[in-house]
């Protein structure tokens, strides 16, 4: 999904999410996803799944979705 693509009320508090993730990577309410290396956050009907590399203090997001849409 692009980002463009979401309502712009939704845009904003993806967004806000989003840069709330690079002051702290696991957040209240976050979870790892079992069998992987990402971690999965919700922000109103989306989810947005990401990594995060505790070496090079990087968080890189993997997947922005619908929650009916984002899980493979």
């Amino acid at each position: 999904m692009e980002l463009e693509s979401l309502p712009p009320k939704d845009l904003a508090r993806v967004t806000k999410r989003i840069d709330g993730l690079a002051a702290d990577p696991r957040p209240p309410g976050c979870e790892k996803l079992p069998g992987q290396h990402r971690y999965r956050v919700r922000q109103g009907d989306y989810r947005i799944l990401y990594e995060v590399d505790d070496l090079r203090l990087a968080v890189t997001i993997v997947k922005i979705g619908h929650r009916r849409e984002v899980y493979p």
